[in-house]
């Protein structure tokens, strides 16, 4: 990736919405190059998609908790079978696997607490291998989809 892929990723990734024209005045290229490097970089996978960024709250998903969870097994099946229903329960937002404890941090988005009440106790507590989940609601996020520094 050169300078000119990183402008570009750049600026699609702060304003998705971009024309191909507009985005090769910005970059400084014909528009024709700025579409074929366009297609390269959404070819190799540096670009995975396009999406729209949603407020929870409009949607009814304002009530979101920070989910750690320690395993009780750790063996290849159990953490296979856990991370498939993780990503199967839809209220997940992002989940990631971290080294030490917790061994996942998930974040999830219900509509208020008896909601999350629920799908603690039904979904994720009945998932493989898992030994105990630790709930912290979140009050406000500070930092939210940040652009990555790239140019």
């Amino acid at each position: 990736m050169d300078s000119i892929d990183r402008k570009i990723v750049s600026s699609l990734e702060r304003e998705g919405r971009l024309t191909v024209t507009a985005l090769a005045d910005r970059v400084r290229l014909s528009v024709p190059a700025c579409h074929r490097r366009l297609r390269e970089l959404e070819r190799s996978g540096a670009i995975r998609g396009y999406r729209a960024l949603i407020d929870p709250a409009a949607v009814g998903l304002g009530f979101e908790v920070l989910v750690s969870v320690t395993m009780d097994r750790e063996d290849a099946q159990t953490i296979a079978d856990f991370e498939r229903g993780l990503a199967e329960v839809s209220e997940v937002r992002h989940a990631e696997r971290l080294f030490g404890d917790p061994d996942y941090l998930v974040r999830v988005a219900t509509a208020d607490l008896v909601a999350y009440q629920t799908l603690r106790d039904e979904k994720l507590a009945t998932l493989p291998g898992v030994r105990r989940l630790s709930s912290t609601i979140v009050m406000k996020r500070i930092v939210d989809e940040r652009p990555f520094t790239i140019a």
